[in-house]
Parts: structure tokens; sequence; C-alpha cells
């Protein structure tokens, strides 16, 4: 069943203003005083809010916005979403009507902008708008694949096995991007704190020595020298070095954000690391296989899925080889002989896609091949960090002990001197 994208999710005169938050304080039906936070349109709304809840509100006011527009509330992000996506599926399931699910799940969220952005979804439901086409208004947090997703299930009128099909899907992205963060956050953190020290040994502590040195009244090592001289140039322009790394860093940034070139080099240069290449292909396979295998269980057609995966996939080279084997899937060629063509994807792979067409389970063997990447992701993360622990021991090991002996070979000359 192919789905069909809106151009505009809801024309302008059906778009409503942002939820204001409003703090109130009132007294429940026991008599007992209750306060607490709701979004609403105005004060009147609210107060009726209130009073359908059996609370009769004694003082409201409206939330001040914080100074600068930060807000002490944490943004939201993919795992909020994949479980908010959970929680949808789930009360669902119960057979709690859609807007009430929305609306309880908001008022009881502790963040605030979530509440919010249920609000502003619920308040176009109860307007009659989709909710696939309240969803795409907020494209920060609802991709595309989310929302033709649900459209599918608001098409089919299984909106409830198509929440768990997004929340399973959701869950097991968070769970491999949280994986590959673990795996490049432990040397990258070591790395910094070795700079850190190694920085603060040449600019504070080589001096001390450099000072003992003078009144040898003896030449110094070759090595010591180096050292020194690399220690004068720290403690002159430390402070340029500091700025041209946050500058260099800065446009970098800049420019891997706004050029796409840029970012396919990125990608592709990743690819070819050691050890993190290897662990990064097997999770493009990973997102490969769970994204076409969601789609495909969603009714969503083969060409619009494989377009879906090439989005999701969170790399260059394997978007550009599935948008291939999108086009020539279009062609009329079997997926497996597409992918075959490509020379990128593992044979495995290959080979379950080709059983799954024969047999006409195509969503089954790709939902075991991702579960299967998947686990080598986990289980290459853990052999990683393993092996990156006596490495970067060793590096340290190599960096701190070399200034050490820089240091102390001049005094080993001592009794030269004497």
């Amino acid at each position: 069943m192919a789905i069909t994208k809106t151009k505009k999710s809801a024309k302008d005169k059906n778009k409503v203003k942002e939820l204001d938050i409003f703090i109130w304080h009132g007294v429940n039906r026991k008599g007992k005083k209750v306060d607490g936070e709701l979004p609403a349109n105005n004060i009147i709304e609210l107060k009726a809010q209130l009073r359908k809840q059996g609370i009769t509100p004694s003082r409201v006011k409206k939330k001040p916005k914080p100074l600068f527009g930060l807000s002490g509330d944490p943004a939201i992000t993919q795992a909020h979403i994949a479980v908010l996506t959970r929680q949808i599926a789930t009360m669902l399931g119960a057979g709690v009507p859609l807007v009430q699910t929305l609306e309880m799940i908001g008022k009881g969220h502790d963040n605030g902008k979530m509440r919010k952005l249920l609000g502003d979804i619920t308040v176009n439901l109860s307007s009659g708008i989709p909710l696939s086409d309240s969803l795409r208004e907020h494209p920060l947090f609802f991709d595309d694949l989310y929302c033709d997703l649900v459209a599918s299930g608001e098409q089919s009128g299984a909106l409830e096995t198509i929440f768990g099909r997004i929340a399973t899907y959701k869950e097991k992205a968070e769970a491999l991007k949280s994986k590959i963060k673990k795996a490049m956050t432990y040397p990258i953190a070591v790395l910094i704190i070795a700079a850190i020290v190694t920085s603060i040994l040449l600019i504070f502590v080589v001096p001390v020595f450099q000072e003992i040195f003078a009144g040898f009244g003896a030449e110094l090592p070759a090595f010591t020298l180096f050292v020194i001289s690399i220690s004068d140039f720290m403690q002159a322009y430390w402070y340029l070095g500091l700025a041209a790394m946050f500058v260099a860093g800065f446009l970098f940034k800049r420019a891997y954000r706004n050029s796409q070139a840029l970012r396919d080099k990125v990608d592709i240069l990743i690819l070819k690391l050691p050890i993190i290449g290897v662990l990064l292909e097997k999770a493009a396979v990973a997102r490969y296989a769970r994204t076409l295998s969601t789609t495909f269980a969603a009714g969503v057609n083969l060409i619009d899925a494989l377009d879906s995966a090439a989005g999701a996939s969170g790399n260059a080279v394997f978007r550009d080889a599935i948008l291939e084997v999108k086009a020539e899937v279009s062609s009329g060629m079997q997926m497996n002989l597409a992918m075959r063509n490509c020379k990128i994807f593992p044979d495995m792979v290959i080979q379950m896609v080709a059983i799954g067409e024969e047999s006409g389970a195509v969503d089954d063997m790709l939902s075991k091949v991702a579960n299967v990447y998947e686990q080598q992701v986990d289980d290459a993360v853990d052999g990683l960090t393993a092996l990156l622990e006596p490495m970067i021991m060793a590096v340290l090991g190599v960096v701190i002990g070399g200034l050490i002996i820089a240091m102390y070979l001049p005094i080993f000359q001592l009794g030269k001197v004497i």
C-alpha cells in the first residue's frame, strides 16, 4: 500500500496557536488542596478543564517564560519520542481513545516541552486534523518515516498495531545509537583527559625542571631540549592554540551542517577506519534491515520502504547504495539481485532477502537480519572497549612516561658534571 505524503499537513486557517502553560492551585472534591501545571489556550479554558476533573481553582496564573527564552526543561530527544510511542501503543491497546490517550500522557508528563507538544497535537486532533498531519507539523520530533507509518495505520484502521511496531522500531534504533555512542565516548574521553594532563605538565611542571637544569652548567640531552621547546611554545601560545582549536571545531561543525558533500566525504572516510569502520557498517546494515522490516509489516510498498530505509541508513555510502537498489527494483529487478550489484551488503543479508522473496516473508527475514546485526554491534562494542583499554593505557604510558624520562635524563647525567 503506497503512502502519499501531504505537502501541507494543515492549511493556515486550521493552524492553532501554541498553548500556554498555566500554574494553578485549587481544592479537589475531598477538600484537599492541590496544585499543578496544565497547557491551555487561556485561563477560562483551563478552569473548565479543572472543573471537569472535580477541582475548584482558587488561583491561576500563566507560567512566566524564562529569560532569553531558555527553559529549565530538557530538550525533547528521540529517546523521549520512543518512550512516548510505547505509551501510546500501550494505551491504545487497552482501548483508550486516541485523544484521551494524548491528553493523559501530556498532563502526566514532567517535561513542560513535551506537555506543550502533546497539547498542540491534541488540539489539532480535536479540530478534525488527522494525527499524521498533526505530527508532520513537528518534523524535529517526528520524521517522514514515523508520519508515513502513522498514516498507513490511519488508512488501514490498525493504529494500535502500527504504534506498537513504531515503538519497537524506535526502541531498537535508540538502543543501536546508544551502543555506537558507547563505543565512541570512552576513547574520546580518555584522549581528552590525556591531552589535558599533558598540557598541564608542559605548562606548569616542565618549567620547574627547566629552572633546575639552568644551574647544571652542562649541555642537556636532545630529547629534553625538544620537550622544553614544546613547553616554551605552550607557555607562550597556549591561548592561541586553544582558540584555534575552538575556531576550527566551530567552522568544521558549521561546514558539516551546511555541506552535504562534506558529510558524504566524512561518511566515506569513517567507514575506512580500522575497527570503528566495521562497527559502523554493521550498524548501517542493522538500521537498513530494521527499517525495511518495519515498513513492510506496516503495508508500505517496496519502493517507498526503500526510500525510507535510505533516509534512515545514517551513512552516505549506504544511502547511495539503497537508492541504487530502489532504482533497480523500480525497473523490475528482484531486491536481492539489486543488493548484490551494489557490492556493499554482506552475502548473508542478500541470501536472507532472497529466501524472504521466494517465501513471501521478506519482513520476517529482514527482522531476523536486524536482530543478528544488532547483536553483532553489541558484541563488537564490548570487544572494542576491551581492546581499547590496554591500547589507551599504552598510549598514555608512552606520552606521560616520555615526559618524565625527558625531565630525568639530565639528572642521570648530573654525576658527570660534578
